[in-house]
C-alpha cells in the first residue's frame, strides 16, 4: 500500500518546494545551454557559407562566368556534400549546381533565404530538408546561390533537446526520490519522538527521546525535551517527597496540638493552665505556619515567575542590613560575628528572596555554632570567570561532603540536628532562590565548620 501519509507531511512539502525551485533553476540552465548551442551551430553554418562565397568570388574575379560555372559543377559533383550551389540565367534557369530548381523564396535585405529541398543531395532516395543560403545577382543578370543543408544542424538540435529532456526527467526523478528518502528519515525520527511522548503520557515518566548524536535540529529538540522531562520528573519526585514529608512532619505536631487541647478540655484547670495550653497551641500553630510559609516561598522561587520583578540589588547593602539584624543575636548567644565586605557588587534579583535566603543561612549558622564560636558574613566581587559571591561561614560541626546534596531536599535533616528546632526546609529554600537567580550554591569545609556561598553569574558591562 502506498504511504500517502508521507505526502501530507511538512517535511515532504518542504522537500517538494525545494525540488520545484531546483527544477526551475535547472530548466533555466538547460534553456541557456540549448540557446547557446543552437546559436553556435547556426553561426558555424553561416561561416561555412561565407567561406564558400569568398572562394567563388575569387574564381569569378579571375575566370568570370565560365570559370565560375566550371567550379560550381566540380564542387557540386562531390558526393554527399551538404553545401548547395546553383548558377542560373536571368530567367532563373539552372546552368550548374546541385539544385534542380531555383528556390521560391524571397531573400532578406542581406540576401539570405531559407527554403526546402525536395531532393536532398546527400540522400540517394531523396527527402525534404530545410536549407539556408545566400543569393547574388551577377553582372548580366545571372544569379548565384550558395547555401547549406541544415539537416545536420536540425538533427543535432533534436539530439540536444532529447538529452536535455532526459536530464530534466532524471533531475525530477532523483529529486523526488531524494525528497521521499529525506522525508522518511525525518519522519522516522519524529515518529520515534511521538512514540516516546505517548509512552510518557501513559505514565512512563522514565522514558526519554532517542538522540542520534548528529547535532542537528532534531537532536537539539530531543535534548531540550529530555531536559524538560528531567525537570518534570525531578519536580514530580520532589512533589511526592514533599507530600510524604508533609504528611509525616505535620502528623506529629497536629497530633500533639490536638492531644493538648483535648486534655485541657477534659481536665478542668485554672486560668493559668488554660493560658499555658493556649500558648503551647499557638506555638505549634506558628511552627505549622512556618512550614507552610517556607514551602510557599520554595514554590514561588522554583516557579520562576518572580524573575519579571528582578531589579539591581547591592549585595554589600544587603549584607550590612542582615549583619545589623543578626549581630545582636550572635552576641546574645555568646558568638562572634564578623562582617567581611570586600567589594560593592551589584546583581539582578529579588531582594526579599535573597534576604530570606541569607537569613536562613545565618539562622543555621547561629543554631549549630557552639559557644565561643564565630559566624562570618562575607561579600566578594567578581574574580576571573567567577561572579560576585556572598557567603556565610560558621565554626560548627559542618556537613559531611557525602550528605551535602541530600540536605538540599525538603524536610531532610541530619541525625545530629533532629533534636534541635527546625523543619528541614531552610537549605531547600536557599537552593531554590539560588537556582532562580542563576547562582551556584557551594558548600565547603571551614575547618572547622561549614561555609555556604551563593556565587552569582557575571553581569555584562554597565
Amino acid at each position: 500500500m502506498p504511504d500517502f501519509a508521507l505526502l501530507r507531511t511538512t517535511t515532504f512539502r518542504v522537500a517538494l518546494l525545494y525540488l520545484g525551485l531546483f527544477l526551475a533553476s535547472v530548466l533555466v540552465i538547460l534553456v541557456l545551454i540549448y540557446w547557446f548551442t543552437a546559436g553556435f551551430i547556426e553561426r558555424q553554418t553561416d561561416e561555412t557559407i561565407a567561406a564558400e562565397i569568398a572562394g567563388l568570388r575569387e574564381q569569378y574575379r579571375q575566370r568570370r562566368l565560365p570559370g565560375l560555372i566550371e567550379v560550381v559543377k566540380a564542387r557540386s559533383a562531390v558526393p554527399r556534400t551538404s553545401t548547395l550551389y546553383l548558377v542560373a540565367t536571368p530567367t532563373f534557369t539552372p546552368l550548374a549546381g546541385n539544385l534542380s530548381d531555383w528556390p521560391d523564396a524571397r531573400p532578406d535585405p542581406d540576401g539570405w533565404i531559407e527554403f526546402e529541398i525536395a531532393d536532398a543531395p546527400e540522400e540517394p532516395d531523396g527527402g525534404s530538408h530545410e536549407a539556408r543560403a545566400v543569393v547574388f545577382t551577377l553582372p548580366g543578370g545571372y544569379h548565384l546561390l550558395v547555401g547549406r543543408d541544415t539537416m545536420e544542424r536540425r538533427h543535432f538540435q533534436e539530439r540536444v533537446l532529447i538529452s536535455l529532456a532526459w536530464a530534466l526527467l532524471l533531475t525530477v526523478g532523483l529529486g523526488a526520490a531524494g525528497g521521499v528518502l529525506i522525508s522518511r528519515n525525518v519522519m522516522h525520527r519524529i515518529d520515534a519522538i511521538n512514540r516516546t511522548t505517548r509512552q510518557i503520557m501513559s505514565g512512563a515518566l522514565q522514558e526519554r527521546m532517542a538522540v542520534a548524536n548528529t547535532g542537528d535540529e532534531l537532536d537539539q529538540l530531543a535534548g531540550n525535551l529530555n531536559a524538560m522531562l528531567d525537570q518534570i520528573e525531578h519536580l514530580m519526585v520532589g512533589m511526592r517527597q514533599v507530600t510524604d514529608s508533609v504528611a509525616h512532619d505535620l502528623r506529629t505536631p497536629l497530633t500533639r496540638l490536638r492531644s493538648r487541647l483535648e486534655i485541657t478540655l477534659v481536665e478542668a484547670g485554672t486560668e493559668d493552665e488554660y493560658r499555658a495550653a493556649i500558648q503551647e497551641a499557638i506555638s505549634e500553630a506558628d511552627r505549622l505556619l512556618g512550614i507552610f510559609s517556607a514551602l510557599l516561598s520554595i514554590a514561588e522561587a522554583e516557579a520562576g515567575t518572580m524573575q519579571r520583578s528582578f531589579q539591581k540589588v547591592s549585595l554589600s547593602d544587603l549584607a550590612r542590613l542582615m549583619a545589623d539584624l543578626y549581630e545582636p543575636a550572635a552576641e546574645e548567644a555568646g558568638l562572634g560575628f564578623v562582617g567581611d565586605i570586600e567589594a560593592e557588587p551589584i546583581v539582578l534579583g529579588n531582594q526579599q528572596l535573597l534576604a530570606q535566603a541569607i537569613a536562613n543561612l545565618l539562622d543555621n549558622a547561629l543554631k549549630y555554632t557552639p559557644s565561643e564560636g564565630c559566624v562570618t558574613l562575607a561579600v566578594k566581587g567578581p574574580a576571573g570567570a567567577r561572579g560576585a559571591c556572598i557567603s556565610v561561614a560558621d565554626t560548627g560541626p559542618g556537613i559531611p561532603a557525602a550528605q551535602r546534596e541530600s540536605v538540599l531536599r525538603r524536610f531532610v535533616r541530619l541525625e545530629a540536628s533532629r533534636s534541635s528546632p527546625g523543619n528541614g526546609l531552610g537549605l531547600s529554600l536557599v537552593d531554590a532562590v539560588a537556582r532562580l537567580h542563576g547562582a551556584r550554591l557551594e558548600m565547603d569545609d571551614n575547618d572547622p565548620g561549614l561555609v555556604v556561598s551563593l556565587v552569582f553569574p557575571r553581569m555584562g558591562p554597565e
